[in-house]
C-alpha cells in the first residue's frame, strides 16, 4: 500500500490512500484457495477414514454378536441334563415314535443337530413361512434351556411331577426334557399348578402316553417313576438361516420354538442385519476333515460345527471404492456333550 502527499487548497497537506493492485489480489486469492483446498482435503480424508473404520467396526461387532449367539445354541445341542448315553424316550404325538406327522423340533434323539445345504429343504424355515437366500445354508439345533428344576416326587400313573423348587418358569404347553442317570424323556406339560407339573395325554400336540419308560411304547400301560432330584428343563429348538428382511436386504434369522398361552409355534426373529452369506461344515467322529451337510452319514456323531458368515456394512459407501465394506468370518464350535 502506498500513499501520495500533495498540497490542497490553502496549502494544507493531504494524504491520498492507495489500494491493492489487481495482481496482488489475485495472488492473495490463489494462496487462500490453496490453504482452503488443503484443509478441505485433510477434512474429507479424515471423514473417509472415520466412516471406513466405523463401518468396519460395525461389521466386526455384528459378526461377534452373531457367532456368540449361534455358538451358544451349538454348544448345548443334544444336551439332556444327565449323562445317560443318548437313551432318550419321546412321547410327543408329533415325535418319531407316535406314527404321525413328525415336527422338526420334536425329533431330539440323534437329530438334535442337523444341517442343510442350499439345495436341501429345511422344514423349520419352510414352517416359518420364509425362504433362505440363494446359496446359503441353515442349521437346526435342539437342546435344553438353563439348569431347570429338580424332581421331588414323581406320581405315576397320574403323570404328575412335584418339584423341589418353590416356583419355576415352566408353563402349560411347554415341551420339557426330564432325565435321571438311566434315561431322558421328552414330554409336553398339560398343566402347571404351583409346584406340580402334569404331563397328561391332552394338549397340542400332546403326548401319546404318560409312560416315560425307555424305549418309548405309545400303547404302554406301564409307568416309569423318576427318582428324587431328577432334572427337568425346557426344550429349546432353534434354526439359523439367512433370509430377506422387510427392507429388502439380507439378515441372519433365528427360528425358535415358542409357547404362547399353551399354543406352540416356531416363528423366525431377525437377529443381525446385512448378513449376505452363511455356510456350514461339520466334523463327524472318525473323520479327519470338516464336511458339508450332504456328506454327513450320522448326525449323532457330529461333534463340531464350522460356520462361515459373509457380512457387509450398513453404510453402502464406506469403502475406499465408495462401496459397502464386505468381510467373511469363520468360527468353529464344539458340542459340549459329544466331546470327550
Amino acid at each position: 500500500m502506498s500513499a501520495r502527499i500533495f498540497l490542497g487548497i490553502g496549502g494544507v497537506e493531504r494524504r491520498k490512500a492507495g489500494g491493492f493492485t489487481l495482481v496482488e489480489l489475485m495472488v492473495a486469492m490463489l494462496l487462500g484457495l490453496i490453504v482452503i483446498g488443503g484443509v478441505s482435503s485433510v477434512f474429507l480424508s479424515n471423514q473417509r477414514v472415520y466412516r471406513t473404520n466405523k463401518a468396519l467396526s460395525d461389521v466386526q461387532d455384528s459378526a461377534r454378536v452373531a457367532f456368540e449367539m449361534m455358538a451358544r445354541d451349538i454348544r448345548t445341542s443334544g444336551l439332556s441334563g444327565c449323562d445317560n448315553s443318548g437313551r432318550i424316550a419321546n412321547v410327543l404325538k408329533n415325535g418319531p415314535n407316535a406314527g404321525g406327522t413328525l415336527a422338526w423340533w420334536a425329533n431330539f434323539s440323534g437329530a438334535s443337530l442337523v444341517g442343510y445345504t442350499s439345495s436341501q429343504t429345511d422344514l423349520a424355515v419352510q414352517g416359518a413361512g420364509s425362504t433362505r437366500v440363494a446359496s446359503t445354508e441353515s442349521l437346526s439345533l435342539l437342546g435344553i434351556e438353563g439348569s431347570g428344576v429338580s424332581v421331588k416326587t414323581d406320581s405315576e400313573p397320574t403323570g404328575d411331577f412335584t418339584i423341589n423348587d418353590s416356583k419355576s418358569d415352566l408353563a402349560k404347553g411347554d415341551v420339557i426334557v426330564v432325565c435321571d442317570p438311566d434315561h431322558a424323556a421328552i414330554t409336553q406339560l398339560s398343566n402347571v399348578s404351583g409346584t406340580t407339573l402334569s404331563h397328561a395325554t391332552s394338549g397340542t400336540p400332546g403326548n401319546c402316553t404318560t409312560d416315560l419308560s425307555f424305549p418309548t411304547i405309545c400303547s404302554s400301560s406301564s409307568s416309569y417313576i423318576y427318582s428324587a432330584n431328577a432334572q427337568i428343563a425346557k426344550l429349546t429348538a432353534v434354526d439359523w438361516y439367512v433370509g430377506q428382511n422387510a427392507d429388502g436386504t439380507n439378515s441372519l434369522y433365528r427360528i425358535s420354538l415358542t409357547n404362547t398361552a399353551g399354543v406352540l409355534s416356531a416363528p423366525g426373529s431377525e437377529m443381525v442385519r446385512n448378513v449376505t452369506g452363511l455356510n456350514f461344515a461339520y466334523h463327524q467322529q472318525g473323520n479327519t476333515d470338516f464336511e458339508t451337510a450332504d456328506k454327513i452319514t450320522n448326525w449323532a456323531q457330529v461333534d463340531a460345527v464350522q460356520a462361515t458368515m459373509a457380512m457387509q456394512s450398513v453404510d453402502q459407501r464406506a469403502g475406499t471404492d465408495t462401496k459397502a465394506i464386505t468381510r467373511t468370518f469363520t468360527s468353529t464350535t464344539t458340542l459340549r456333550n459329544r466331546v470327550e
